[in-house]
């Protein structure tokens, strides 16, 4: 019978494996069931509907587990060849968060629109959805449109409930989450949210006129050199402020010079 060694208990100073704090001093990291087995994640959309309702719907059975935002419930289902992920956070606002991980339909409108039908419900009940890169738009489906019941905002109404609750928009909130939701409001709006914001950038480094905006934004971010991945959450969310403030920076330039914005062509 092997012989069993005790191991001494933790230090007087180490915090729980699952906490984050800025100064770990617990070598270990935990990450739940979760985490684990979803990552990597894409947003796809959130859905005005309740994850219970869902559940319902598509007879899944929900799993509670917990990711650096808290408790999360969550149930994983393949749909028309898609592997899907629906979630929500314990005290998040009411509504599902929808992602994908691999497989299904390349453009993202094909795999809301399956995933939509199989809901049995309409258009109406996207509230906020994340454009992949290279979606076809000639071809989107209304699944991907706010209902007609519902108003009208203008980009600058969105950036407005953006920056005050990035997470309403694209769930787990990272530099590439925000980066992607930007892109893929960009497609879907002609450009108008951020163009001319990539030149500002350069002007404001001095060169990088060739990059592309989020290269240029991490320059400005990291001066002292863009940090080694995987970023740690202080990391995301030093980069996720810091993006928000170049913005809102820009915003105010145009604000008091408006002839500053280049002309759309």
């Amino acid at each position: 019978m092997t012989e069993m060694i005790e191991v001494p208990d933790a230090e007087d100073d180490w915090e729980p494996a699952t906490e984050l704090p800025a100064s770990r001093r617990n070598p270990a990291r935990q990450a739940s069931m979760f985490q684990s087995a979803t990552w990597p994640l894409s947003s796809l959309a959130l859905l005005s509907v309740d994850l219970e309702a869902v559940a319902r719907r598509l007879k899944l059975t929900l799993e509670s587990s917990w990711d650096g935002h808290g408790n999360v419930r969550a149930a994983f289902f393949v749909l028309d060849g898609t592997d899907f992920v629906v979630t929500h956070h314990e005290g998040d606002a009411p509504g599902t968060h929808v992602w994908t991980r691999k497989g299904g339909p390349v453009d993202p409108a094909a795999r809301a629109g399956s995933l939509l039908a199989a809901l049995g419900v309409g258009p109406e009940a996207v509230s906020y959805s994340t454009w992949g890169v290279g979606t076809d738009l000639r071809h989107v489906p209304a699944a991907w449109g706010r209902g007609r019941g519902k108003p009208t905002w203008s980009y600058q109404d969105l950036w407005a409930r953006f920056r005050r609750s990035p997470e309403l928009f694209v769930g787990r909130v990272s530099f590439g989450a925000v980066v992607a939701f930007l892109n893929g409001y960009g497609i879907a709006s002609d450009k108008v949210l951020l163009y001319g914001f990539r030149e500002w950038l350069a002007a404001k480094l001095g060169y990088g006129g060739n990059l592309v905006y989020w290269v240029l934004a991490e320059k400005l971010i990291f001066p002292d050199g863009r940090p080694e991945e995987p970023w740690s959450p202080e990391t995301e969310q030093h980069a996720v402020a810091g993006l928000i403030d170049l913005i809102d920076e820009y915003f105010d330039s145009l604000a008091s010079n408006p002839e500053a914005r280049p002309e759309m062509v």
